[in-house]
């Protein structure tokens, strides 16, 4: 039986996870499945107004935004599929409605050699970041980032954290409510607070051919160097 790149760097962690949880990260690209998420984000928050040039250029690769807003309508596309390189990938496709729309993507793979998720962050898969995984006591999943390095043609280094955020992820199942519920905060440990949001949402899973994945959830790119 085939396991999600989840699954194999949490190992028998993986099963403490609520089902519910199981089966959002547990699929890969054998499943013939894809998981769209809409719900409404509670707040989407900036940090101070020297923030924001952060967020303005991550904004040009759909990594970060500078607008922020309450009850937001939120959306998140999960496909998996196999790269042009030959990785099993999974998405993090999150648009926001905030005016107009803001994406927020993201592109796993597991590192073989380190059993590690890697997080190509963006459009164009420039900045490869390390994700630590952890189970919380609610069976919900804890994310926490870790190394980036970016990669640009022949530049290659690893991206200095002063300019750049440490991002805490926590995903968990309401069972009270019967949704989702996701916080994001991303810190600099220099500036403070960054960027994050809060909110909820629902699942939906549909079949597809992972042969034939949409051209618009796609990279721009594809990067080797994890």
């Amino acid at each position: 039986m085939s396991k999600s790149i989840y699954a194999t760097v949490l190992g028998e962690d993986f099963k403490r996870l609520h089902p519910k949880i199981q089966e959002r990260f547990g699929f890969d690209s054998r499943s013939r499945k894809r998981a769209i998420g809409r719900g409404i984000m509670d707040r989407v928050w900036h940090g101070k107004f020297f923030t924001l040039p952060f967020l303005m250029v991550g904004a040009w690769r759909n990594i970060m935004f500078p607008e922020r807003g309450e009850n937001v309508p939120f959306t998140i596309e999960n496909w998996a599929y196999v790269d042009t390189l030959g990785r099993e990938t999974v998405t993090e496709l999150r648009t926001f409605k905030l005016g107009r729309e803001r994406r927020f993507d993201a592109y796993m793979v597991r590192d073989p050699v380190r059993n590690q998720v890697v997080d190509y962050m963006g459009t164009h898969q420039h900045l490869a970041v390390d994700l630590h995984l952890r189970v919380a006591d609610n069976g919900g999943l804890r994310i926490e980032s870790g190394e980036q390095r970016f990669y640009e043609g022949p530049l290659a280094f690893r991206f200095p954290m002063f300019f750049s955020g440490r991002a805490y992820v926590y995903v968990w199942f309401d069972e009270a409510i019967g949704r989702y519920k996701v916080e994001c905060e991303v810190k600099n440990e220099f500036w403070g607070p960054l960027f994050g949001f809060a909110g909820t949402f629902d699942v939906e899973w549909e079949e597809v051919d992972p042969a034939n994945i949409p051209k618009s959830i796609m990279p721009k790119r594809e990067e080797s160097r994890g």
